[in-house]
């Protein structure tokens, strides 16, 4: 992997876990550019985001499973279904926090948000003019940012 383009602003970026999303927009400014000019720390960026994202799905899909599970126990009705149905609620309610403090400590939530803005800018400059003069001015604003 290539190095840093500026090691003192990489490792105060790696020190936060690669994100400003916490920062006011007008100190951001110097770190975002760092971010346009620098590979290495964009893409340590980009692997943290993954990984958080990441334990957000898996704590999603832990959370539906048990819920699943809970719903057969609930349905088969064995022998032990008392404690097996404590065990499925106490499994989703461990995956529930996890998930809350996943998305709580981390910037995941923030980067989706980003991401859908992006996507919905991109989507809004292909429309024709006159579809795009149709959007009430506040979603206009809201998606251009200007």
């Amino acid at each position: 992997m290539n190095e840093c383009v500026d090691p003192i602003v990489g490792k105060i970026l790696a020190g936060w876990r690669y994100d400003i999303s916490g920062l006011a927009p007008e100190m951001r400014g110097d770190y975002e550019d760092h971010f346009s000019s620098c590979d290495h720390c964009r893409s340590w960026q980009r692997l943290h985001r993954g990984i958080d994202l990441g334990l957000i799905a898996l704590a999603s899909i832990s959370a539906a499973m048990f819920l699943l599970a809970f719903g057969v126990i609930r349905h088969l009705g064995p022998r032990h279904a008392f404690w097996l149905e404590l065990i499925a609620l106490a499994g989703f309610a461990l995956s529930a926090l996890i998930w809350l403090v996943v998305a709580v400590a981390t910037p995941a939530p923030v980067a989706l948000v980003d991401a859908a803005k992006v996507g919905a800018r991109h989507v809004h400059d292909r429309l024709p003019q006159e579809i795009r003069e149709r959007l009430p001015e506040e979603l206009r604003l809201k998606i251009t940012g200007s």
